[in-house]
This record gives structure tokens, sequence and C-alpha cells, in this order.
């Protein structure tokens, strides 16, 4: 062993994360819905005359009278049923993340993953869509990892129109992500993020990221985001 100064360690090189929202940040539009049509619409189209109940289900929510959770739930069940097997929704997930893909991508958000890319930035989505079909968007976009909202699987491996742990969305996302990162074994101390989204509900991962871009923003976040000294851009 050697006696004498004590030699300092060398610091660690800063793991690179950009984190994108991807409804109306990496899209244009919303995707669960269209998801649920487009499925529902090749495997059984019957299915699609439940949407004046759904339609309600809606109005529930906007009242307040149940949560975004349960209306995400009730949504699955009446456009592709209680329980499906993923072998039977691998079609459609392809052809929507194809179409998703082709034209509902902006194309700043586009520009601004190869740039992140390019500079060593390991790219994460996190939505609070379902991973049962952001996976397969993901891929196609260039993403490294997801996070998302999971389905409940049961013991015969068929998706269950249930939400396996937390909505992805708001103080869960933030919960989420965190748990993520602990599970690749990644410290916030030693990681530099860039975090992406167009709504406030993701204020709080906004402020937690070293950098925090209001993408798209809406005019609550857009305030927010000139209080909070986030970056505002338009993609």
């Amino acid at each position: 062993m050697r006696h004498g100064k004590h030699m300092p360690e060398t610091p660690q090189e800063q793991i690179r994360l950009a984190i994108y929202d991807m409804d109306r940040t990496v899209t244009k539009r919303p995707t669960y819905t269209p998801f649920l049509l487009h499925a529902a619409a090749r495997r059984n189209p019957l299915r699609l005359l439940t949407l004046p109940v759904v339609g309600l289900w809606i109005l529930a929510y906007a009242a307040k009278l149940i949560d975004r959770t349960r209306l995400k739930e009730m949504m699955q069940w009446m456009l592709l049923g209680a329980a499906i097997h993923p072998q039977r929704l691998a079609t459609v997930v392809d052809s929507f993340a194809d179409k998703t893909a082709r034209n509902n991508v902006r194309p700043g958000a586009a520009e601004d993953l190869k740039r992140n890319k390019a500079e060593g930035y390991r790219l994460i989505l996190a939505t609070a869509s379902y991973r049962l079909y952001v996976e397969a968007i993901a891929e196609r976009l260039g993403f490294d990892d997801v996070i998302a909202t999971n389905s409940l699987i049961g013991l015969d491996k068929r998706i269950i129109a249930r939400i396996d742990g937390e909505n992805c969305y708001g103080p869960g996302k933030m919960r989420m992500v965190e748990a993520w990162l602990k599970r690749e074994g990644i410290a916030r101390e030693n990681a530099h993020i860039r975090f992406y989204s167009d709504h406030i509900s993701d204020a709080p991962l906004l402020g937690w990221a070293d950098e925090g871009f209001a993408v798209n923003a809406h005019a609550s976040l857009r305030h927010l985001a000139r209080n909070m000294k986030w970056a505002v851009v338009d993609w």
C-alpha cells in the first residue's frame, strides 16, 4: 500500500439521458384512443358500436366522477375486451406503430432525437400511454428505453384491461422515472438529464431535470416555463 498524500478520486463521467413525453410532445396528436380504435376496427369492428358508452365514460371523467386510470381501463375493456393474448394484437400493434412513425411525429422532435443521439444521450420515452403499443413506436423512432403505463398480465399471459401499478402520469411518472433510474443503477448525481414535455402535468420532471424543455406548450405550461427559466421550444 502506498502511503503519503491522499490522491483525489477521478470524477465519474456523467451519464447523459434525454427523456421525452410522447403524446403531443414527440407526436402531433394523442395515441391512446386512436390505438384502441385502430385495434377494434381491425380485430372486431362490432366493438365500435360501444363508442357511445365510451363517450359516457369520457364525460364521467370530465365531471371528475372517475379518475384517469379508471377511464383508460374502461376504454380498453370496451374496445379491446376484458382480456386478450398479446399475439392476437401483434399485427395491429405493428401497423399502428408504422402509421404513427410515418404520419404522427413532429419533424422537430425527429431532429432533436438525432441531435441528442449524436451528442451521446441515451433516449428514453416516458409516457402515460400503454407499453402495450408504445414499445413498437419507440423502436421505430430510435429510443433506447421505455417508461410507460403497464398492463396487468394474467396467469394465462393474456393482457387484462387493468393497469399494473401506476398510471405513468403526473407525480406517478416522476416516481416511475426514479424507479427506472434505480433499476438501471444510475445515481441521480451521476446523470445529466434533459426532459421534454408539452403538458403542465410533467412540471415535477421539468423542474427535476438539469435541462427542462416545454415543447409545443399550452398557455399554462408556457407561463410556468418562463417563470422557472425552462426552455420554451416549438416543434
